[in-house]
């Protein structure tokens, strides 16, 4: 996929009955992944404009979970990824 191509999917270290949810794998470019996420950042931020994007992700953000904000901006960029993608290829 191409949130896995990347570097944006979290890496999986399943053990019997354990799926721990880890970090990301940082795998692919890592200045597509930078622009990206810092993008996101910018979404999610106090200056981003109000899109069904910006609010999917402070939903996110708002579930509180351990680095929740951190998690969100890097869902929002994996999602800005597809739908760049997307309107690369049906463009």
């Amino acid at each position: 996929t191409l949130g896995a191509y990347l570097g944006l999917s979290p890496r999986r270290s399943q053990s019997g009955d354990e799926d721990p949810e880890l970090r990301i794998t940082k795998a692919g470019d890592d200045d597509l992944r930078r622009l990206l996420v810092g993008s996101a950042q910018y979404i999610l931020g106090p200056f981003g404009p109000d899109t069904d994007l910006r609010r999917w992700g402070l939903a996110l953000a708002a579930r509180g979970r351990k680095n929740a904000k951190k998690r969100a901006v890097v869902a929002v960029a994996r999602k800005l990824a597809v739908l760049l993608h997307r309107l690369w290829v049906t463009a």
